[in-house]
């Protein structure tokens, strides 16, 4: 199995594993929330760690750009402003000096862009990782309040910014060009869909919709993509879906590239793609500061009572029930391919 360990696993081997309690933890692991919430004197921190690790032709450019915006991200959907990091740096011992230093300046960059402080972590060489990879990063910031996907209310408007499959239609055109082009895809898609890298982050699209107010819950579809994002916010809240399938943002060169891999785009990772429910008085202000700020963004459906279930409603008012697929697959088709280039 490659990704996230499965449900049942994490539930009954890793949810009962937490250390001490300590009632200054107020939102600590569970399924589907990405970030802790602390509190601390009058205020809220929220903290979050992943680990990173690049594609084979990925640019340390690229991979300093990523590393800063999926760690931030996590702290981003809380409302919270992400303002400190810390990363450990692991690689391989023959790894140049000169891509090191890029790397470090890109990290640093990125997260000066984003009014984040590097305040501690690790680099060194070891013989057991073969390629450069991020341990771990892990930001944090503070607030006097904070959003989890656990806050979503029924009639509330569910949005999405961007599309589907954002993330895997990125590392897909990125990495796997050669086979897109010699399965006739045109260029020019193949070129929109690599371009995308830069979008696997959901830090203005958190930050712009919680200054908006009337945000009840955000979360960023990742590993499972848009139908598991989706479904984690109605098991997290306690209530159900009704998502209109045909107002899902899907661009032509995203849909293209998930056709060549024979991957459903509806579940297939998608970090950079914000799921957030609204109330619905609200719902056009976050769109009209979305348009402003170029972020593509769409109602989808909305928050039902939990007894409806979580559903997908197609074009010809036909229903099918919305689960999360068992496992990704972008990940063996991703790896698979890599390994027959």
């Amino acid at each position: 199995m490659i990704g996230k360990v499965n449900d049942n696993f994490f539930t009954k081997a890793i949810l009962p594993e937490t250390g001490a309690l300590n009632q200054e933890v107020i939102v600590g692991p569970r399924m589907g929330v990405d970030a802790a919430i602390l509190k601390i004197g009058d205020r809220f921190m929220a903290v979050a760690e992943d680990p990173i690790f690049p594609g084979p032709t990925t640019s340390p450019e690229d991979f300093g750009w990523i590393t800063v915006h999926i760690g931030a991200s996590d702290v981003a959907v809380t409302g919270i402003k992400p303002r400190f990091m810390t990363y450990s740096l692991l690689i391989p011992p023959e790894t140049s000096e000169e891509y090191i230093s890029r790397l470090v300046r890109s990290i640093s960059a990125s997260a000066r862009e984003l009014g984040i402080a590097i305040v501690g972590g690790h680099t060194g060489f070891y013989g057991a990782v073969t390629v450069p990879t991020i341990g771990g990063i892990t930001v944090w910031g503070m607030g006097r309040e904070y959003i989890t996907p656990a806050g979503a209310r029924v009639g509330d408007a569910v949005l999405i910014t961007k599309g589907a499959a954002i993330e895997a239609a990125a590392l897909l055109g990125s990495e796997l060009g050669g086979s897109l082009r010699e399965a006739g895809v045109a260029e020019e898609l193949i070129e929109r869909a690599a371009g995308r890298i830069r979008e696997i982050t959901v830090v203005e699209d958190a930050i712009l919709a919680a200054a908006c107010g009337g945000v009840h819950a955000m979360h960023d579809a990742t590993e499972g993509g848009l139908a598991r994002g989706l479904w984690e916010v109605a098991q997290a809240s306690g209530v159900g879906l009704r998502i209109r399938r045909p107002a899902v943002i899907l661009p032509e060169d995203i849909k293209a590239v998930c056709s060549h891999f024979q991957l459903n785009p509806f579940e297939v990772i998608s970090e950079g793609t914000l799921v957030l429910t609204v109330h619905p008085e609200r719902a056009e202000v976050v769109l009209n500061a979305y348009q402003r700020a170029g972020l593509a963004a769409a109602v989808i459906g909305e928050v039902v009572p939990r007894e409806e279930g979580c559903r997908w409603v197609e074009a010809n008012g036909s229903v099918e029930e919305l689960l999360p697929p068992p496992v990704d697959r972008f990940w063996e088709v991703f790896f698979g391919a890599l390994a027959q280039a």
